[in-house]
């Protein structure tokens, strides 16, 4: 049996993305790192056992990257075995999409982000990020 030939196929571009204004990249910085103070902090950054053995999380923040405000959690993993004394990994993104709108998703364990909502406003976004449990670091 012969093999398929290959074939070539025009695709259509991508449309471009909207451009982020300054005044609401700086309002979702400022909500984001009160909710991650106020709210998540507390919930998920507890002391750590004095027998741990296990990655437990010492730190959360936020960062802009392109057009994507990342949530960050920092580990401090304190087994013997253990590559490196400390790690920080993301577990949500929001990306603008436009009209005051974001998409939200969170970091699947094959390294893939997965997009759970899309065109939320900013506290319906940062609302999501607080109540869903995807979105636990």
């Amino acid at each position: 049996m012969p093999k398929p030939r290959k074939v070539w196929m025009l695709s259509p571009a991508k449309s471009p993305k909207p451009p982020l204004p300054e005044s609401i990249k700086a309002e979702l910085t400022a909500k984001a790192m009160h909710l991650i103070e106020s709210v998540l902090k507390p919930k998920h950054v507890l002391p750590p056992k004095p027998d741990a053995q296990f990655n437990y999380i010492t730190d959360l923040s936020g960062k802009w990257n392109r057009g994507y405000f990342y949530f960050i959690a920092s580990y401090a993993c304190p087994g013997p075995n253990a590559f490196s004394p400390a790690f920080e990994t993301k577990f949500a993104r929001m990306e603008y999409v436009g009209d005051g709108k974001f998409s939200i998703s969170y970091l699947r364990h094959t390294g893939a982000w997965l997009e759970i909502y899309k065109a939320l406003s900013m506290d319906e976004s940062l609302k999501a990020i607080q109540d869903d449990p995807c979105f636990t670091p």
